[in-house]
């Protein structure tokens, strides 16, 4: 299995596609009185995409370059917002816990991606902490 690290690595040919301070209205928590109102969540997206390194002629390892400027080629992040906001807005959730559990397989499903670590923040809960979340990892 590849090493993966917190930053791009070119030796494993590891990309990094982060989201930062997603900044969302979820229907979240445990409390009655979280039930019936929307709480602020921020959320962050770090994964670790394989890179596309073989030729398609030679059929050879090559080193990542430039390559075709064609979306395709990419894990597309407007697809990742989206459908994390899909995610959001699909219903009630109790735990922090599980948004990020949701969250982190849709960025799975593309198959590139390797690891992904994904960070919910609920950012009004305590008037004297900036935010209380968790942070998961998930290895394909």
């Amino acid at each position: 299995m590849k090493d993966i690290s917190s930053s791009a690595d070119a030796a494993s040919s590891i990309r990094r596609m982060f989201i930062r301070d997603l900044v969302l209205d979820a229907a979240i928590g445990v409390y009655a009185h979280e039930h019936d109102r929307t709480q602020r969540i921020r959320i962050n997206l770090d994964l670790a995409i394989e890179e596309d390194v073989v030729n398609p002629v030679s059929r050879q390892f090559s080193r990542p370059g430039v390559g075709r400027d064609d979306l395709a080629r990419v894990v597309d992040y407007e697809k990742i917002v989206n459908d994390t906001r899909a995610t959001v807005a699909s219903g009630h959730v109790q735990l922090v816990e599980t948004l990020a559990e949701r969250v982190a397989e849709l960025c799975l499903t593309d198959p590139r991606v390797i690891l992904v670590r994904v960070r919910v923040e609920k950012l009004d809960v305590f008037p004297d902490a900036a935010s209380a979340g968790v942070e998961i990892e998930r290895r394909r």
